[in-house]
C-alpha cells in the first residue's frame, strides 16, 4: 500500500498517508448495497503529511482546507469505488498545488481600440436617429 500517488511532475505522495473508509453505499447494486460496505471515502491530512513542503500545504490548505477529503459511490465493487476515489483526490490535490501562472497586462492594439470605437459611433447614432424630432416651439 505504499505505491505513490503522482501529483505532478515533482510530488509523489504515499498511500499510507491517505485514509481510506468504506461504508454503506446508496448508489447502485440493489439489494447488494444494503448489506455491502461499496462507499469509499478517501480522507487526506494535510497538515500531517510528511511528504508535502511547507508552502505545498500552505497552497493546499488555502485552496481546499486542512482535511481533502473524495468519495465514490458510483459503482457495485467497493475496489472500484476505491479507485475512483483516489482518482478524484489526486485530481483536486494537482489542481490545488499547480501554481498559477502570473497574467502579463498586455494593451489593446490600435485597430481593435478603432473598430471599438467605431462601433460605439454607429450604435450612438443609431439611437440618435430613432428618438423623435425636436420641434423648436
Amino acid at each position: 500500500m505504499d505505491d505513490p500517488m503522482s501529483l505532478g511532475r515533482d510530488v509523489k505522495l504515499p498511500l499510507r498517508e491517505i485514509t481510506v473508509r468504506t461504508s454503506r453505499s446508496s448508489g447502485p447494486g440493489g439489494q447488494h448495497a444494503n448489506v455491502t460496505a461499496s462507499r469509499v471515502e478517501a480522507i487526506f491530512d494535510v497538515e500531517a503529511s510528511e511528504t508535502l513542503t511547507d508552502e505545498q500545504k500552505r497552497r493546499v490548505i488555502s485552496r481546499l482546507g486542512a482535511r481533502v477529503t473524495a468519495v465514490a459511490q458510483d459503482a457495485r465493487s467497493q475496489a472500484r469505488n476505491r479507485e475512483l476515489a483516489l482518482e478524484r483526490l489526486r485530481g483536486r490535490l494537482t489542481d490545488a498545488l499547480a501554481v498559477q501562472r502570473r497574467r502579463n497586462a498586455t494593451r489593446p492594439t490600435a485597430p481593435s481600440v478603432e473598430r471599438r470605437l467605431d462601433v460605439k459611433r454607429r450604435q450612438a447614432t443609431r439611437k440618435r436617429e430613432r428618438q423623435p424630432p425636436q420641434t423648436d416651439d
